[in-house]
């Protein structure tokens, strides 16, 4: 099964007096990459978040955004230095009698000072916001998945396109390729006649023919080719992630192009391999975006 790497996946989850939305999206990349953006109450489940998405995404950079509404996991207190507020306090009276300052400090005014008054953030450890969080997770990365299938879909219909053009062009090579040594020794005899007022020898035309031949042969590359269009259209088929398998067989075969492109000395030929190197460059920009 071919899988994109593209996708959004979203889940949304009603506790109690607390609201849990999770929004995941995925992109290209060359391995599995997590980047989670959640309230740091949850770094302690990230681990079980990471492996519970994973059983959806193999490859590509996944984003999750989980964001909780509500009390969710914290409750704030307040805080008051008692003892510090009593020196202060102390200390206050102390420079009024001595300075005969007669002003009192307003309850504003102690309020103000940080290290008196503060709010504490308790983390209440409540298990079950944490499933409901795992549930969400889980629920997202499924629709995340399932788009990464229909996104799929069609890249597989688009490579099985592209490689019957492939195949109908290699298909050109194999019918010319048997011309190639005539139409070299033709020119050859051709070019000898201009030069030696109609005299041939033969047997040195055989011989830079023969020689000709053994350089031009592309069957090994064209053998190599109908075994690699063979194995691609296999491997859209297995049911494990294939992008990177998919990536090397079309380096392999734009190698195999290329040589029969330096090889065949040909009008035809030629014509038909930068087709081949551009139906190549449409299947490479697809493999990029499967899984």
């Amino acid at each position: 099964m071919v899988l994109s790497m593209t996708g959004f996946g979203r889940s949304h989850k009603a506790f109690a007096s607390s609201q849990v939305t999770v929004e995941m999206k995925s992109v290209n990349h060359r391995f599995c990459e997590f980047q989670m953006r959640m309230p740091k109450q949850l770094f302690k489940i990230e681990d079980r978040l990471k492996k519970a998405i994973s059983k959806y995404i193999k490859r590509g950079r996944v984003d999750v955004f989980i964001t909780i509404t509500g009390e969710g996991l914290m409750k704030r207190r307040l805080h008051i230095d008692w003892e510090l507020l009593d020196e202060f306090h102390q200390f206050l009276g102390n420079v009024q009698r001595k300075y005969g300052i007669t002003s009192k400090l307003s309850l504003n005014e102690l309020l103000n000072h940080e290290d008196l008054v503060t709010i504490e953030e308790i983390e209440e450890g409540n298990e079950e916001i944490e499933l409901i969080v795992l549930e969400a997770v889980t629920e997202a990365a499924a629709q995340l998945k399932s788009m990464r299938e229909k996104e799929g879909l069609e890249l597989q219909k688009d490579l099985q396109t592209q490689l019957m053009l492939f195949e109908n062009c290699l298909l050109q090579i194999k019918e010319n390729s048997n011309n190639v040594t005539d139409t070299y020794k033709s020119k050859l005899e051709k070019r000898i006649l201009e030069f030696t007022n109609g005299f041939i020898d033969e047997q040195r035309i055989l011989q830079e023919v023969a020689i000709f031949t053994d350089k031009a042969d592309i069957h090994e590359e064209i053998t190599r080719l109908d075994s690699h269009i063979l194995q691609f259209r296999h491997t859209l088929d297995l049911q494990e992630p294939i992008g990177r398998k998919l990536d090397f067989m079309i380096q392999e075969m734009n190698r195999e192009v290329n040589t029969i492109g330096s090889k065949a000395n040909h009008s035809d030929i030629s014509k038909a391999v930068v087709d081949l190197k551009t139906i190549l460059e449409k299947m490479r920009e697809q493999v990029q975006n499967i899984e």
